[in-house]
């Protein structure tokens, strides 16, 4: 089983760890941005990842592979590949998580859930719903990265790969904004401001 450090440090290799001054979504400034498609695209990263959220799980027995889009569906993809099952993946569709291109479980079907990054769990949790709603089991929710440092719960077995807590400030309290370091918005939110 990899250790946490050796985990940062394949993101790190693979550009997705960032340090500067990041725009978050939340609106929050923060001094580390994970870019996680910098690791995604690479398959041997993903390849090793997936393998290691696998070990985590080796007591578990899957049958379906669930994670969201967009990210999750490269790591659900690897997942099963790697387990030899069928992956499937949930969509926003009117502001709503679903499963839509007929992709279908029911209550005989096990199910590992997978997410690359999370901060405060909210997408996982409405995949989970989703999955719930079908009456599916649920086996477990593993996860790439954990950026709530520990604060995230799901009432499922939870296997983060690497946890932090990712400092976040108000704009108007930033101590990197008072030092005057350039603000960086990342994100796919942000795709015409990153060339």
């Amino acid at each position: 089983m990899m250790r946490e450090q050796e985990i940062l440090q394949l993101f790190r290799e693979a550009g997705a760890f960032m340090e500067g001054h990041f725009l978050l979504t939340s609106g929050l400034h923060s001094p580390f941005y994970i870019e996680k498609f910098k690791l995604l695209q690479q398959p041997k990263y993903v390849e090793l990842l997936a393998g290691e959220l696998i070990e985590r799980f080796s007591g578990a027995t899957p049958d379906v592979v669930v994670g969201p889009a967009v990210g999750g569906i490269i790591l659900a993809y690897e997942v099963a590949r790697q387990l030899g099952i069928r992956m499937a993946f949930t969509e926003r569709e009117n502001g709503k998580m679903k499963f839509r291109r007929d992709f279908v479980l029911d209550q005989n079907n096990s199910v590992l859930v997978v997410e690359d990054v999370v901060t405060t769990g909210s997408s996982a949790q409405e995949v989970i719903d989703v999955i719930e709603e079908t009456g599916a089991k649920i086996i477990g929710v593993g996860i790439l990265v954990d950026r709530s440092g520990g604060k995230i719960q799901f009432k499922y077995p939870f296997q983060p790969l690497l946890q932090m807590e990712v400092k976040t400030y108000s704009p108007d309290e930033c101590p990197l904004c008072q030092e005057h370091i350039e603000l960086q918005k990342r994100g796919s939110r942000n795709l015409s401001a990153n060339p």
